[in-house]
């Protein structure tokens, strides 16, 4: 059968979930790599659009609305008496030599960047990372060598934006197998509640296929942008819930009598 066909059988019917134990491991690492593609993408999208437009609108800042300073002994300086905030086509710098502003302050925003008095801040899609300036001690940075380092990134871009995408999916996949794995070990438990003659192999292919449905679910609501609570708990429970659905689908270990 074909994987994509796999892939929607898989979102409505633990039937076709249960027979899908039979099909060698080969094929069903297979779809897990072609899933956790298919889920990443929406992320991968809206990183690499922010980070894309985050390096174009801090370029053109850096030359136009921020003022000089340099950043020395693990500290940004400036004349600035005050912090500067910059919006623009959804995108923010914050710019504050003065301490007043923290990194918990940048994180509010949804795509931005901070250089603060200590260290600087990306948030790209709600994902944050810290480069704290006193990991470079004996080094002194200017706006000049900032807007220059902006402008080699940028001409590494399209080396840079397909090295980023094999790693998110590396990460991706291997959160995938593992999940799998633990939800395999669910399923020897509702084996023997059950009374299903299932072995681990079994459980893990049907595992792989039961989280179809919450990775899809998720990915859609990647795809609007739209925050979804307790998600983790919404995961474990969702995918329980089909693979326990699935394995009432397979014939018992023993019959019962009428």
């Amino acid at each position: 059968m074909n994987m994509f066909v796999q892939l929607w059988k898989s979102l409505y019917s633990p039937k076709d979930i249960a027979r899908f134990r039979f099909q060698g491991i080969g094929k069903t690492i297979g779809y897990v790599f072609l899933l956790t593609f298919l889920s990443i993408l929406p992320m991968a999208y809206y990183l690499t659009t922010s980070f894309v437009e985050g390096i174009r609108n801090t370029s053109a800042l850096l030359q136009n609305e921020l003022p000089s300073f340099t950043i020395e002994n693990g500290q940004l300086h400036s004349s600035a008496k005050e912090p500067v905030h910059i919006d623009q086509h959804g995108f923010t710098i914050v710019f504050d030599s003065t301490g007043q502003v923290t990194k918990e302050d940048v994180e509010r925003f949804n795509n931005a960047i901070g250089l603060l008095k200590h260290e600087v801040v990306l948030i790209a899609n709600h994902q944050s990372q810290y480069y704290s300036y006193s990991a470079f001690p004996d080094v002194k940075i200017t706006d000049k060598d900032v807007h220059s380092f902006i402008e080699t990134l940028q001409s590494l871009l399209p080396v840079f934006i397909p090295l980023l995408f094999i790693i998110i999916y590396l990460f991706a996949s291997a959160s995938k197998f593992i999940g799998i794995c633990i939800l395999a070990f669910f399923g020897l438990i509702l084996r023997s509640t059950l009374d299903k003659k299932l072995q681990y192999r079994h459980t893990w292919i049907m595992s792989a296929y039961s989280v179809t449905l919450s990775t899809v679910f998720f990915a859609v609501m990647e795809a609007l942008q739209t925050a979804v609570p307790y998600a983790a708990f919404i995961h474990w429970f969702v995918s329980i819930v089909v693979l326990f659905l699935a394995m009432k689908e397979v014939p018992s270990s023993r019959p019962h009598n009428e």
